[in-house]
């Protein structure tokens, strides 16, 4: 698939920088928007405001802390949503925990990965990402 788009869904300016520099790392031919809480999240996907000429992403990256509305009802309001049901969502957060895994999979997210704290290891974990969602994965088109 050409032209991808990844929408990352984090309000740490390290972890954000981080994503870029991996990005860039594992040659991830991708448009990268990124936005820093769960209520321009949903603004972003449903082109309000300042979003209105964004397309849908391909792919979601979402950390479950955010300011306002957590990632879980950010997840929540996704897969709710006819319109954006379909758009994969990877939840890439610091959190290990049972309760995180097993709510985040019962609110339908795709995948849960926890971030690594080395950039190395986190690098790995993002060619992971771009080997099964970018290059492996069958995604549906923008236009479904």
């Amino acid at each position: 698939m050409t032209n991808l788009h990844v929408l990352l869904v984090e309000d740490n300016p390290g972890d954000i920088r981080l994503t870029r520099e991996a990005f860039i790392e594992a040659d991830i031919q991708a448009k990268l928007s990124v936005v820093t809480d769960g209520e321009s999240t949903i603004a972003f996907l449903e082109k309000k405001g300042a979003y209105a000429g964004e397309p849908l992403p391909d792919l979601i990256l979402l950390d479950l802390n955010l300011p306002g509305w957590n990632g879980k009802e950010v997840l929540r309001k996704i897969k709710s949503e006819p319109g954006l049901l379909h758009i994969p969502v990877v939840v890439l957060t610091t959190s290990r925990s049972e309760q995180d895994i097993m709510e985040c999979y019962q609110l339908h997210a795709n995948c849960f990965i926890s971030k690594p704290l080395d950039f190395e290891e986190f690098l790995r974990v993002i060619e992971k990402i771009k080997m099964f969602w970018l290059q492996t994965a069958l995604l549906p088109s923008r236009n479904s």
